[in-house]
């Protein structure tokens, strides 16, 4: 599939407005990681010129992971690693700004989770 110069033209604009607001430094913004049972993990995702990461914790469970912070693509993939020994991958959907999002976790033993990001995470 390719892109048409709209689409090409928005994620640059997208990209720049991300490395504008870096400068050099990093954003944090907050993450909530919600169970179909309501367990919530409650973290940060860092975007950086070197990378990005993020980690969320109920106090017990930790899970982490890390991606690409300069893809431009709205919806991109991230590994994740829990502290019980699980793993998996997040797939989520940035919004236009590039810094609110949502998605889902899959993990190795099936669960699934719920994974947002940026202001809507402070609701939890």
């Amino acid at each position: 599939m390719t892109m048409s110069i709209r689409e090409h033209a928005r994620h640059a604009v997208v990209l720049i407005a991300l490395m504008a607001q870096l400068g050099g430094c990093s954003i944090t913004q907050p993450v909530a990681v919600i169970s179909a049972k309501g367990q919530i993990m409650r973290g940060t995702a860092t975007a950086s010129l070197t990378g990005g990461s993020f980690s969320a914790t109920d106090g017990k469970l930790t899970c982490a992971g890390s991606y690409n912070a300069l893809d431009s693509s709205v919806t991109i993939s991230m590994s994740v690693q829990c502290n019980d020994g699980r793993k998996g991958i997040v797939i989520a959907t940035r919004q236009a700004d590039g810094l609110n999002g949502s998605g889902r976790v899959r993990l190795t033993d099936g669960s699934e989770w719920d994974f947002i990001f940026g202001d809507a995470a402070t609701a939890f």
